[in-house]
């Protein structure tokens, strides 16, 4: 088994990028089920009507947000907007029904919000776009060089 570790370790960036992109996938389509009836629709058929609170702000969330983390854009900021959509409805819209997941019908909310919640703290993992642009520097009192905090006091 140790052999196997240094393996494993090194495919983790990748085994990471297609969690993102399969959960991001999952919740983009089912953002776009309820706001364009595609997939089958929104629960019990149809769409969203356009501005119904919390159904057609959720389905935005769910569609934009999915649609951020599947490319690995802002997976963070995505990733915590997503999150927290999760765990609203899980907690709004499940909870006051029943205990637990399984009774109350919320297994989908509470396993999308965790999974989210890993994303905003493991960030994309390998295949996302902004693996594509160079990072900006961070500029910090800490970095700067003895040379340069000379030539700036001066």
């Amino acid at each position: 088994m140790n052999t196997l570790v240094p393996h494993l370790q090194r495919t983790q960036p990748y085994a990471l990028g297609l969690f993102r992109i399969v959960v991001g996938l999952l919740f983009a389509c089912h953002g776009a089920a309820s706001l364009f009836g595609v997939l089958g629709g929104a629960p019990g058929g149809g769409t969203v009507p356009t501005g119904l609170w919390p159904y057609w702000y959720a389905a935005v969330i769910q569609l934009v947000a999915g649609a951020l983390v599947l490319l690995g854009v802002g997976t963070r900021s995505a990733s915590f907007a997503a999150s927290g959509s999760m765990a609203y409805a899980y907690f709004v819209a499940h909870q006051p029904e029943a205990l637990f997941p399984l009774q109350n019908g919320g297994e989908a909310s509470a396993l999308f919000c965790w999974a989210f919640l890993l994303l905003v703290f493991t960030g994309p993992g390998a295949l996302a776009v902004d693996g594509l642009f160079p990072k900006r520097e961070q500029h910090s009192e800490a970095a700067t060089t003895p040379e340069r905090k000379a030539t700036a006091v001066a």
